[in-house]
C-alpha cells in the first residue's frame, strides 16, 4: 500500500490540534491542577502534554489506516463517525476538568470518553486491525486518567 503523505499528515494533525486548542484553553488550569490533592501514582505535570502528544499522533496514523483501507464508504464513515465522537468528548474533559474544575462531571464525561473509545476500537477493529491496536495506548491512559479524575474527585 503506497502512503498518501497529504492524507496521513492531516489525519495526524487533526487530532494533534483537538489537543493543541483544548490545551490552549485549559492552560491556566494547570497550576490549579498542581495545588489539589491528588491519588498515589500521580505522574508530574510535565508528563501529560508528552503523552498526550503521542497518543494523538497514533490516534492520527489509526484513522489513516482506517482511511485508506479500502473498506466500504459506509463503513469507514461509521467508524471515523464514532472516532470523531471521541475527539468531541476528549477535547472538553480537560475544560471541564482544569477550567470548570467539575471533577466529579469530568469524570462522568471521561467515562463517556472511554466508551467511545472503546467503540471506535471495535469498528476500527472491522476494519484495520493495526489501526485498532494504536488506539489501545490511548484507552489505557484514559483508563489511568479516570483513576487520577476520581482521586482528585474524592480528595477535594
Amino acid at each position: 500500500m503506497k502512503i498518501r503523505w497529504k492524507t496521513l499528515l492531516i489525519c495526524i494533525a487533526i487530532p494533534l490540534l483537538v489537543g493543541l486548542i483544548s490545551g490552549l484553553i485549559s492552560r491556566g488550569g494547570m497550576e490549579i491542577f498542581e495545588t489539589v490533592s491528588k491519588p498515589p501514582l500521580s505522574p508530574p505535570g510535565f508528563l501529560f502534554p508528552i503523552v498526550w502528544t503521542i497518543l494523538y499522533i497514533l490516534m492520527g496514523i489509526s484513522s489513516y489506516l482506517v482511511l485508506s483501507s479500502g473498506a466500504s464508504k459506509g463503513e469507514v464513515a461509521n467508524a471515523l463517525s464514532t472516532y470523531g465522537i471521541q475527539l468531541f468528548f476528549n477535547f472538553f474533559w480537560s475544560i471541564i476538568f482544569f477550567n470548570l474544575e467539575l471533577y466529579t462531571f469530568a469524570f462522568v464525561w471521561l467515562a463517556a470518553l472511554w466508551i467511545f473509545i472503546l467503540l471506535t476500537i471495535i469498528r476500527f477493529s472491522k476494519i484495520s486491525k493495526p489501526a485498532a491496536y494504536l488506539m489501545i495506548p490511548y484507552i489505557l491512559w484514559v483508563s489511568f486518567a479516570g483513576y487520577l479524575n476520581l482521586g482528585i474527585a474524592i480528595l477535594n
